[in-house]
């Protein structure tokens, strides 16, 4: 993994590594000089940021409201599970009942309609 791709162009809101805008670029030749020194990932990090601010990091600090981005898309997800694990039984059971109620104002299948479309059915099955 580059360390440019650890990084944003703040302008144009695209990987580092992929853009060349003259805001990127400029990026790009600080975080080379910063290499050039010798100095470590974290240092690089810490650099960029009281450079350029918290928006040029590609993946944002876990802490504040940045935290939201971590938490939010699983609790979403899990929520939703849920309510599906909750909801579909109970939306079987509404269909399966209803299935089994007759309709009003409608009359019953004769023998021989109940034999036919017994037949009928079994050819899909």
């Amino acid at each position: 993994m580059s360390v440019e791709s650890q990084f944003i162009c703040t302008t144009c809101h695209e990987p580092l590594e992929l853009v060349s805008s003259p805001q990127a670029l400029s990026e790009k030749a600080y975080l080379e000089g910063l290499l050039n020194k010798h100095m470590s990932i974290a240092d690089v990090k810490t650099a960029m940021v009281s450079q350029y601010g918290v928006a040029v990091l590609a993946k944002p600090p876990a802490h504040g409201f940045n935290l939201t981005v971590y938490i939010l898309p699983p609790a979403v997800l899990f929520g939703g599970l849920a309510l599906l694990a909750y909801t579909l039984p109970k939306w079987r059971r509404r269909s399966q009942l209803a299935a089994l109620t007759p309709m009003e104002g409608a009359e019953p299948l004769s023998a021989g309609e109940s034999e036919r479309l017994d037949e009928e059915l079994e050819k899909f099955i």
